[in-house]
């Protein structure tokens, strides 16, 4: 339970942290195209630009 009334404080972002686990490979050739500090941002979008793919009618067919 929160304590307080929520009036106060950053709203919520509506996400929820999760888990992954990548290869140190992968994570370093992501940091060198997008720095360190945007890997977050960058395995968001990567995630939602592939479910958009996915749920295109026409991708069925993959």
């Amino acid at each position: 339970m929160a304590d307080s009334d929520g009036l106060m404080g950053r709203p919520p972002l509506g996400m929820k942290p999760t888990t992954i686990r990548l290869s140190a490979d992968t994570i370093r050739r992501i940091e060198a195209l997008v720095g360190n500090r945007r890997l977050a941002l960058f395995i968001r979008e990567a995630v939602e630009n592939e479910l958009q793919r996915r749920e295109r009618p026409d991708s069925s067919k993959e």
